[in-house]
């Protein structure tokens, strides 16, 4: 009996110090090859896989889930949440659009102020800037949606158009394994980088 239990204690201490072994090696290999996965998408000014809102002519703009009229009811001036995820149908912490079809009215509305939202700023807006991502929550923008936005940052920031230019073209990823997607840009990184660029 007791040469039954010792058999018992050692197999569950050898499981154990398995289970321990495995976990470790793994966050080791992914802090290895995959550090910046693995170590979190956080930065000083928010997350990278996370759209943030940058409502300064002074900052490229991401697409408009927490911009203009599809912003939440603080930050904008009429009051409806629209499509900001975070404050998704009214109610914080939903993380879904609101799910507007291509024919409802309320988001031609919408789409409309965003278009109008862009001009006053002398931005004449892509459509990915003047639409939700399908998950409400994209940091990435095109090449094309920063290129637009770089007279509107420069008269902000008075950085020379050519160098914002050549700032866009330092930030922009390839396709994923070179065909997959299409080229983008990580707003928080890009704004990140133009803040050191004034400095």
């Amino acid at each position: 009996m007791l040469a039954h239990l010792r058999r018992s204690v050692v197999a569950a201490l050898a499981f154990i110090g398995l289970t321990f072994a495995y976990a470790y090696a793994g966050t080791g290999l992914a802090q290895a090859f995959f550090s910046h996965r693995a170590g979190g998408s956080i930065t000083a000014d928010g997350s990278t896989l996370i759209g943030q809102n940058w409502s300064s002519p002074r900052w490229f703009h991401g697409r408009p889930d927490d911009l203009g009229p599809y912003a939440s009811a603080k930050t904008n001036p009429a009051g409806h949440g629209g499509d900001n995820p975070l404050v998704a149908n009214g109610r914080p912490g939903g993380s879904g659009a609101t799910n507007l079809g291509p024919r409802s009215k309320e988001l031609l509305d919408y789409t409309r102020q965003l278009v109008a939202y862009w001009h006053s700023m002398g931005v004449d807006p892509t459509p990915d800037l003047v639409t939700t991502s399908g998950s409400g929550y994209d940091p990435d923008i095109t090449p094309e949606d920063a290129l637009v936005q770089v007279p509107m940052v420069s008269r902000a920031t008075g950085v020379p158009p050519a160098a914002l230019r050549a700032l866009i073209r330092q930030q922009t990823h390839g396709e994923q394994l070179g065909f997959l997607g299409s080229s983008r840009i990580d707003v928080l990184r890009l704004n990140e980088a133009l803040a050191r660029l004034e400095s």
